[in-house]
């Protein structure tokens, strides 16, 4: 992968985390969930071909988006590891998730959980996670981290590299029926 298509990742990658951040307006008390495919980003099948170099662009752009932000981070691992997710120890703590024992490879858990949790200060593996928001890179399937009720996000970018994009936020229910008030209706992560 040439230094052009890298800064393009990143750059894409930063976007779409803007166009996100407009409509979910994170903050260091919610969660972020991550999913990506580096062999689709590369333009591979999913699983096939995964590369550390996209891995390590986007989320270069990830931590550079938690810096401005304080959002705490997860990133989902592939099916070999039943989509357990790679969160620093203090927000497994603070959440009360189980921790899983397992540490992510290339091979059983995917490249962005490897190289995340070979960057992080103290991580950990996770089985479920009841993100505020998420962004998915290769149609990994995020949506089962992101608490109830998802709503999509559209970003100006359709994909990053190869791989399809999508995003989505999370917004209280809202319950009680056409009797109940529902203040500011334009309502973001909780």
């Amino acid at each position: 992968m040439d230094e052009q298509t890298v800064n393009q990742l990143t750059q894409h990658t930063s976007e779409a985390l803007q166009d996100l951040q407009i409509d979910a307006r994170l903050t260091e008390r919610h969660l972020l969930v991550i999913g990506m495919s580096s062999s689709e980003v590369i333009g591979k099948r999913i699983g096939t071909s995964g590369t550390t170099t996209a891995a390590e662009a986007i989320f270069e752009s990830v931590r550079s988006f938690q810096r401005k932000t304080g959002v705490q981070l997860a990133f989902q691992c592939c099916e070999h590891l039943n989509r357990a997710l790679v969160v620093e120890r203090e927000t497994a703590y603070a959440k009360r998730y189980d921790i899983v024992a397992a540490v992510p490879t290339a091979k059983a858990g995917g490249s962005m959980a490897t190289y995340a949790f070979s960057q992080m200060s103290d991580p950990v593996l996770v089985e479920f996670i009841s993100a505020d928001a998420g962004i998915d890179i290769g149609d990994t399937f995020i949506g089962m981290h992101i608490r109830h009720v998802a709503v999509p996000v559209r970003s100006m970018h359709k994909s990053i590299g190869h791989a399809h994009l999508t995003m989505a936020r999370s917004r209280p229910k809202l319950i009680g029926g056409e009797r109940a008030s529902y203040p500011g209706r334009n309502e973001h992560c909780f």
